[in-house]
């Protein structure tokens, strides 16, 4: 019987049946004034989501990457400057992505493990006398390596250095499911999909947009045409889309909405706190390592474990898959081969998770790989258990 276990890996994540079903609707006519009442609650919900009163969403029928696109092509023109941090394989993606469309991208090279550092970007802020560097991309949370960056800590450095660039945020695996404050900390684009914390199939770029960057549209020079923010927020506007929507998508994101604001965004974010610091304590327990390089940098939504000397991960995460149907993932980039990942975001609850860790110590075994069967399942149950009224009176 397959099919029944819950992936691992950090997306596309699980979908929960109330999602699957909404996914299943029938075909609806998107010119319709029916389609109209569904569209206009959906993306001030968003809102409420990335935490802005004052920005604009904006979705394509697109993956994050294009997401990632939409807000560079929108924004900027060919030969601007933008500076960047690069510590991982998705804060990576995006500055090929620039250089692709023609950006100046001054890179700082950072090692994997490590999160945006919001001193060296203020240094070179400061030093940039002519306000030449138009944007500052951070990757909220990186992927490939388990690591969240201080997003609030950067724009804090923008504003000490009185430099006027933008701030681009990539949030895909992040948004839903761990805090994010957009108007807070002063983002003025937010990149997000629908594959992750909204617990949805891959398919919708969701990007937030401060008043700032829609002002930026207007002179910028990069091609766009399916991305297009004013053809985009135009349609919108009156209730519709500029060319054919991914309706069902829609009407899934309509019903996670509904799910994350039932629970609260609060007791979204403790959960996915709670369940991650679980499988923190497992790694622990077997004695393994986690790529990120200190605690203040651990991620709620992806932990990257380190593999002891002579193991390859591809190994590991390919075995789970073949003995026992269960999905982790692979090492990215620098951690190819030297790293497994732990999904532990959307759908998902402290059983899942240990039924994931419980997998995860069994193909280590079959693999004589150093550790104690039990040793870091026993260490979740523990934290969840002694845990567990806590987590329930926060959540009454």
């Amino acid at each position: 019987m397959t099919g029944q276990n819950p992936v691992f890996i950090p997306g596309p994540t699980n979908i929960p049946d109330r999602l699957r079903f909404a996914l299943s609707g029938q075909t609806e006519d998107h010119r319709s004034p029916d389609f109209v009442g569904i569209l206009a609650p959906v993306l001030s919900d968003l809102k409420k989501v990335f935490k802005t009163t004052s920005g604009t969403i904006i979705t394509f029928p697109a993956s994050g990457t294009g997401g990632w696109e939409a807000a560079v092509t929108n924004t900027l023109s060919p030969g601007d400057k933008v500076l960047a941090a690069r510590h991982g394989m998705f804060s990576h993606r995006w500055i090929d992505l620039c250089q692709r469309h023609g950006l100046d991208v001054e890179i700082i090279e950072c090692e994997w493990g490590e999160g945006a550092p919001a001193d060296l970007i203020g240094q070179r802020l400061a030093a940039d006398t002519r306000k030449e560097i138009k944007a500052v991309l951070v990757t909220h949370n990186e992927t490939a390596t388990g690591v969240v960056s201080d997003v609030g800590a950067v724009r804090r450095a923008m504003d000490d250095a009185a430099h006027p660039a933008m701030l681009y945020v990539d949030a895909v695996s992040s948004l839903a499911s761990m805090d994010f404050r957009m108007d807070e900390w002063g983002v003025d684009l937010a990149v997000s999909g629908s594959q992750k914390g909204f617990m949805l199939p891959t398919g919708m770029a969701i990007v937030g947009v401060s008043r700032k960057a829609m002002e930026a549209v207007a002179d910028a020079q990069c091609p766009r045409c399916f991305f297009d923010f004013r053809d985009m927020a135009g349609a919108n506007a009156k209730g519709g889309f500029p060319y054919t929507p991914p309706v069902q998508l829609i009407q899934g994101l309509r019903k996670s909405l509904d799910m994350l604001l039932e629970e609260g965004l609060e007791n979204v974010f403790a959960r996915h706190a709670r369940i991650a610091e679980g499988v923190r304590r497992a790694v622990d327990a077997w004695g393994l390592q986690v790529c990120a390089k200190e605690p203040r940098l651990y991620s709620d939504t992806v932990t990257a474990v380190l593999v002891p000397a002579g193991f390859n991960s591809d190994t590991l995460t390919n075995h789970a898959y073949d003995a026992y149907d269960v999905s982790f993932g692979v090492g990215l980039g620098q951690m190819a081969g030297k790293a497994f990942r732990i999904g532990h975001l959307g759908s998902l609850t402290e059983v899942m998770a240990l039924s994931g860790l419980a997998t995860l110590e069994m193909a280590m075994k079959d693999l004589d790989y150093p550790i104690k069967l039990g040793s870091g399942v026993a260490a979740a149950q523990e934290y969840y258990r002694s845990t567990k009224s806590a987590a329930l009176s926060k959540a009454a």
